[in-house]
């Protein structure tokens, strides 16, 4: 019987491209679909087994935990740590990266994630999802370090997101374009539904929180407002709005079928660069988001070259359609 491509086949054959591959990356990628397969399954089952509402806790972003964040963390903290294939993890739940325990040797990747992204929304059942972006460690075989972590998204070598939505797809990318694999829950096993994903260079789609408009620098309001004047205003065309508050949910929609993505600079708290984490959401989003054609940006700057100040550093994120991404940055170069 033929199922098709499973995702542990398409992992052993891409990393055939590499001559001299170890196995160590794949076998990384194949222990962290366990844990992505155990988090939307407690996603699915929340009301069930009392995993909704409140964890009554906060982390140390100050936002708080909901009983699936400390869950979600926790498959994936104990799926990986026992591998051999990392020298160190950080989350976007924890103050401080996550040592490694001493009995088990030090691998040559880092893996950084955000275990449970939109989980706000799991009380009203809307799409969540695990973000997820792996490094290489500067040094092979020790205890990473704090610094070891703040690098360029530029330099991920892979970058992907499980959703939990009306199906369980893991999407992800090592730098040869972004496939996308749906979990067959009667096999137990992701297999490829969505190859070689690719966003279109215009789009009639946008996503942004409008509610936020009178905190946005002039830049963003000038093109929010061309959009919504559609057939009327300079762009002579209509464009529809969408809006989850999932990022993994609305950049999921932009990889399936195109449009932008803006979470801008917010004037509320001018000593916030923005609200969307660099390490754990803006830069594993945006390399997927450059491998499927499309480009992001923080209306400055190109986010996959900006070097962390901290681990749990916040940036503005632009990200989708190529052409309606030029557009945002040059309406911000126009206002200088």
């Amino acid at each position: 019987m033929h199922i098709g491509t499973t995702l542990s086949q398409f992992i052993i054959e891409e990393t055939r491209l590499y001559p001299g591959a170890s196995g160590d990356f794949a076998g990384l990628l194949n222990d962290l679909t366990i844990s992505c397969k155990f988090i939307g399954a407690q996603v699915y089952r929340g009301a069930l087994v009392g995993a909704l509402g409140s964890a009554g806790t906060d982390n140390v972003q100050g936002e708080v935990q909901k009983k699936l964040d400390i869950i979600s963390n926790e498959a994936i903290l104990k799926s990986m740590d026992w591998t051999g294939h990392l020298a160190g993890m950080a989350s976007e739940e924890m103050d401080d990266p996550y040592a490694i325990p001493q009995n088990v040797p030090r691998g040559k990747y880092l893996l950084l994630f955000d275990p449970l992204d939109g989980s706000s929304n799991t009380d009203v059942g809307i799409s969540v999802g695990t973000i997820f972006s792996v490094l290489k460690a500067p040094v092979a075989g020790r205890d990473a370090e704090l610094a070891d972590f703040l690098q360029p998204g530029v330099e991920q070598v892979c970058a992907g997101y499980a959703l939990y939505g009306s199906s369980n797809m893991l999407v992800y990318s090592t730098g040869y374009g972004v496939n996308g694999f749906t979990l067959d829950p009667s096999i137990g096993e992701y297999i490829l539904t969505h190859s070689q994903m690719r966003i279109p260079e215009d789009t009639s789609e946008y996503a942004i929180n409008m509610s936020n408009r009178r905190h946005w620098q002039k830049p963003v309001q000038r093109y929010i407002d061309e959009l919504n004047q559609g057939t009327d205003g300079p762009r002579q065309r209509n464009f529809n709005m969408r809006w989850v508050g999932s990022m993994v949910a609305d950049v999921h929609r932009i990889l399936c079928r195109g449009g932008i993505f803006l979470y801008p600079f917010d004037q509320r708290d001018p000593k916030k660069p923005g609200k969307l984490r660099l390490l754990y959401e803006a830069n594993p989003m945006s390399y997927l988001v450059e491998q499927a054609g499309g480009a992001a940006s923080t209306g400055t700057t190109r986010i996959l070259d900006i070097a962390p100040q901290g681990l749990h550093a916040r940036v503005p994120v632009i990200l989708g359609a190529k052409n309606e991404v030029e557009r945002v940055v040059a309406y911000h170069r126009d206002s200088f």
